[in-house]
């Protein structure tokens, strides 16, 4: 039985002839992320702006003008309400009361007692309650997991490496974490601990793509040592190109199973990580190859010392495509 090829034998893609126009587009992205960060704000969760979350499903679709009407007449602030999952299931944010925990379940008594008695059927399927200073030392925290994951992994290529491989996969993690928040501030999905736990699991999906682009890039400069470096990136991304496909396949199969039939609440996970798939994929190609020429990567650098410098260049090219 014959293999499926899924990328053709001596696949020869130009990759890098847009990498100017992808440079740009890049940037504006990176740019526009960042004013909607600044202008509209990401959607905290209770995880990190604090405050009461009740999570209650209904025996039937209800308005959310009355419901909002409702809780905001129970005196415990004005409530923040959206569906989530279905028509029937809602998520109702407080501020936090005062009290500490009494006043925090005293709260929670008050809301399940007016939605039993003007919603018969329906029921309280959780309460979350995060304190104002337990919220700030999550943001702190989260902010300098993802600053301190990007960083480490930048000195590990860069050893590894060379320092122009470490410069370019930063700056490739970078453009990957900005255009998901500036997805999250522009759909205003509720941002929270499950995000925070999906950009560091995009900060490592990217980073293992790049690495395997980066270790055949480093192997094509040893072998063919006069080859233009423009055209060896897109050489070593053509012999690579399979395995990116059928990772991307993979992942794109498992996530998209979890958007359509996983539950409500792993769904800013979700749609985190098939961001990733998508941005990680292009920055690794548009990102942090290009940063190779432009920081002029030498195939010096990674021939021995021993080498005879009269080698003949390899010339021959070849998909592996594992």
């Amino acid at each position: 039985m014959r293999l499926l090829k899924l990328v053709p034998d001596n696949t020869n893609i130009d990759f890098l002839r847009w990498r100017g126009a992808a440079i740009a587009f890049s940037i504006l992205m990176i740019a526009a992320s960042i004013t909607l960060i600044a202008v509209k704000g990401l959607n905290f969760g209770v995880d990190f702006a604090g405050g009461q979350m009740i999570r209650v499903t209904f025996a039937q679709p209800v308005s959310l003008d009355d419901l909002r009407d409702e809780i905001g007449g129970l005196g415990l602030g004005e409530p923040s309400i959206q569906e989530f999952g279905s028509p029937r299931e809602v998520s109702i944010r407080l501020p936090l009361p005062e009290g500490g925990d009494e006043g925090a379940n005293a709260a929670a008594s008050r809301v399940r007692t007016a939605l039993e008695a003007e919603y018969p059927g329906a029921r309280i399927d959780a309460v979350e309650t995060v304190s104002g200073k337990v919220s700030e030392e999550l943001v702190r925290d989260g902010a300098l997991a993802l600053l301190l994951a990007m960083i480490g992994i930048a000195i590990y290529i860069w050893i590894r490496f060379e320092w122009q491989f470490g410069v370019g996969s930063l700056f490739s993690l970078f453009h990957d974490v900005m255009l998901t928040l500036g997805f999250f501030a522009l759909t205003q999905m509720e941002f929270d601990l499950n995000v925070i736990a999906a950009l560091l699991t995009l900060i490592g999906y990217s980073l293992n793509d790049t690495i395997v682009i980066y270790d055949r890039v480093r192997e094509n400069l040893r072998k063919y040592r006069k080859m233009d470096i423009t055209s060896l990136l897109n050489l070593s991304m053509n012999e690579t190109l399979a395995r990116t496909i059928a990772t991307n396949l993979a992942m794109l199969l498992a996530l998209g199973s979890l958007m359509l039939l996983g539950p409500d609440v792993i769904q800013s996970f979700t749609t985190a990580l098939l961001i990733s798939v998508v941005v990680g994929t292009y920055s690794t190609i548009y990102i942090a190859a290009p940063w190779l020429i432009w920081l002029k990567v030498e195939s010096d650098s990674f021939v021995p010392k021993t080498a005879v410098s009269g080698d003949a260049e390899r010339v021959t090219s070849h998909n592996e495509g594992y």
